[in-house]
């Protein structure tokens, strides 16, 4: 007897946080067997055939000629990270897997206090800047007017990392500092901090 074959390999695939993700599976050869979802990271079956069993109202489920079953995922969640699998209920059961990336623009979530910060000329002054998203995000400093600043000696246009510290600050160092975050996920954010001097 002709068993129930899966017709094309599956792929991961990489959604951006609230847009819709598409799963499919393209079974050959079904005849009385049933297709299903379920998500293998919590054990939980979304579809039994033309069913869909889960309680997630963001979950759908559509096919084509019994051949190509399409889980859909509207406004996709971090949660929903993770593998799903396809199967069929064939005796030994028949499977597929799939993971489905989510991943999420930079956003700055602490930051040097408001967007001022003031020094006396000769003390130093530390600006910090913590980004979160998926992949992490980078983080830089610049000056927002892209003049160099003076950083331990030397002259540079970008400092790598959440602090940018500067020794011994003099009235040079007045300007707006931006810090950027970027994790290849648009769009890139930044936050702004002025640095006056008082001398």
């Amino acid at each position: 007897m002709d068993l129930p074959r899966f017709a094309e390999p599956m792929t991961n695939i990489t959604v951006t946080i609230g847009k819709n993700a598409l799963l499919s599976c393209v079974v050959e050869n079904l005849k009385g067997y049933k297709v299903a979802w379920v998500r293998i990271d919590t054990q939980t079956i979304l579809s039994i055939h033309h069913n869909v069993i889960s309680q997630n109202n963001r979950i759908s489920l559509t096919y084509t000629d019994h051949r190509s079953w399409y889980l859909h995922i509207k406004h996709v969640e971090e949660g929903d990270r993770g593998w799903y699998m396809c199967q069929i209920n064939t005796d030994p059961m028949r499977s597929r897997k799939v993971y489905l990336q989510v991943v999420v623009p930079p956003t700055i979530v602490d930051s040097t206090s408001n967007t001022q910060m003031v020094v006396r000329e000769g003390n130093n002054a530390t600006l910090w800047c913590k980004a979160r998203g998926s992949p992490q995000p980078y983080v830089m400093w610049r000056r927002e007017d892209g003049e160099e600043m003076l950083i331990g000696g030397e002259h540079v246009n970008i400092v790598d990392g959440e602090y940018l510290f500067i020794s011994k600050v003099s009235r040079l160092h007045m300007a707006a500092y931006l810090c950027v975050a970027s994790n290849g996920i648009p769009p890139s954010t930044s936050n702004r901090v002025y640095l006056y001097v008082q001398y």
